[in-house]
């Protein structure tokens, strides 16, 4: 078995046997990718044919690849929103300090990536690192400032009076816009950001989005982007009501949230 598609299958079977130029370099470019079970993609391939002498531009490998149906299986590298030194960075108040003994006392954010039937889907939530409940969040097809500032603006919205939580977040782009500070700064809210290039200083987020991709994303295939927004709000609603964490005494967020209100 190769794994193709039957339609990709058949497409390569037909282009190959019919003459065209190139006949040679997709067979070439297809075994090589299924000798390496589909870790290669273009750039890699187009190494691979230049050690066997066959010399082509990672232009036209990647197209052929295209034509083909072939695309590495490796997974994307995470999504960065750290665009250099622009805009200003806030100190990092929160020091791995993830422990918060109640609500609305520490949030933390970060944005990832998703590609969803060849399009791109960026997600940006809000969490509180009491119990870990995601309480706002907001998806675009581009990692654009407005998608933040309105999970920002839906956050702030579920604060009560007095409430003036840390929030954390990388130095990305979007949390150094003005806009954005001066946002937190009307409310107050005090910001905090990781150190530069650390992903430990905001591990509860990347904790978060692992938990996500494992058990929903890489579960499932999406035929489209539509499907994928559909499930991706049932898993959140899911991750917040039913799916128990060991450290919140076998509670789910929502569950222990009660169960604090109730205690105090």
């Amino acid at each position: 078995m190769t794994g193709l598609a039957k339609s990709t299958f058949y497409y390569q079977r037909k282009e190959l046997s019919a003459g065209d130029k190139y006949a040679e370099a997709k067979q070439a470019i297809s075994r090589i990718y299924h000798e390496h079970n589909g870790r290669y993609g273009y750039r890699r391939i187009t190494a691979a044919l230049a050690q066997q002498g066959l010399r082509l531009g990672h232009n036209l490998v990647q197209r052929l690849m295209g034509k083909m149906g072939l695309k590495s299986l490796v997974r994307p590298k995470k999504y960065r929103s750290y665009k250099g030194e622009m805009g200003t960075a806030a100190p990092n108040h929160l020091e791995r300090n993830f422990h918060a003994s109640e609500v609305n006392q520490k949030w933390a954010t970060d944005v990832t990536e998703f590609n969803v039937a060849g399009e791109k889907v960026y997600l940006s939530p809000l969490m509180d690192l009491c119990n870990g409940q995601i309480i706002a969040y907001e998806t675009a097809p581009r990692p654009a400032f407005a998608m933040v500032k309105k999970m920002l603006d839906a956050g702030l919205a579920t604060l009560r009076n007095g409430e003036r939580p840390i929030l954390h977040s990388d130095q990305g782009w979007q949390y150094r816009m003005p806009l954005y500070r001066e946002t937190l700064q009307q409310e107050g809210v005090v910001q905090s950001m990781s150190r530069k290039g650390n992903c430990h200083d905001n591990a509860a987020m990347e904790s978060f989005f692992a938990v996500l991709k494992s058990e929903y994303f890489y579960l499932n295939k999406f035929a489209s982007v539509a499907q994928f927004l559909t499930g991706l709000a049932e898993y959140i609603r899911y991750y917040n009501n039913d799916r128990i964490k060991l450290k919140l005494n076998g509670m789910s967020p929502v569950q222990y949230r009660t169960h604090l209100s109730m205690a105090s």
